[in-house]
């Protein structure tokens, strides 16, 4: 955290394995989060993300992978609250190849994207995500491809969101 206290970098990034924000898959009531990822780890997630607003850490962003899906979330102070500020942006890429060619329909996914409003887009084709980052934004380009399984797929970008710099929160680019 020391180092974040220190940076003057105009983004500071977090990259790591698992989700970060708390991804209800449930239905109705019925609240059903992955404990492997952020939400096992509730009291460890608020601090950090205290910590990011309390202390005014300029542009976080987490970049996440090993989900085999892709997401953009906005990272909110407290998830339970609606309005409550956001303090950064997470986006979480997928691989290549694992699980196959990708791009059918989750149910469980469809429904955590609807019904989760931080969930700025959702996507489960294999690819990547690319980066340009420039003093004042952050673009990241979600690169797919339709198959997998067999050579001359080419490569989709279905998705670009952009940060603008000093404005924490995913949009369309």
């Amino acid at each position: 955290m020391t180092s974040l206290l220190q940076s003057q970098s105009t983004w500071n990034v977090l990259a790591q394995q698992v989700m970060m924000a708390p991804l209800n898959r449930g239905e109705g009531d019925d609240k059903r989060y992955s404990m492997d990822q952020w939400p096992g780890y509730e009291i460890s997630r608020r601090r950090l993300l205290r910590f990011f607003h309390e202390r005014k850490i300029p542009n976080p962003v987490v970049l996440t992978g090993d989900i085999h899906v892709n997401w953009v979330n906005d990272l909110q102070l407290d998830f339970n609250k609606p309005m409550s500020p956001l303090v950064g942006t997470e986006f979480v890429g997928t691989a290549m190849t694992s699980g196959g060619n990708g791009g059918n329909v989750i149910p469980e996914y469809e429904r955590a994207a609807a019904q989760n409003d931080f969930v700025k887009w959702y996507n489960s084709n294999r690819g990547y995500v690319s980066c340009e980052l420039t003093p004042h934004e952050w673009t990241s380009h979600f690169r797919t491809t339709p198959f997998v399984d067999r050579p001359n797929s080419p490569i989709l970008t279905p998705a670009s969101f952009v940060i603008e710099e000093g404005q924490p929160g995913a949009k369309p680019a």
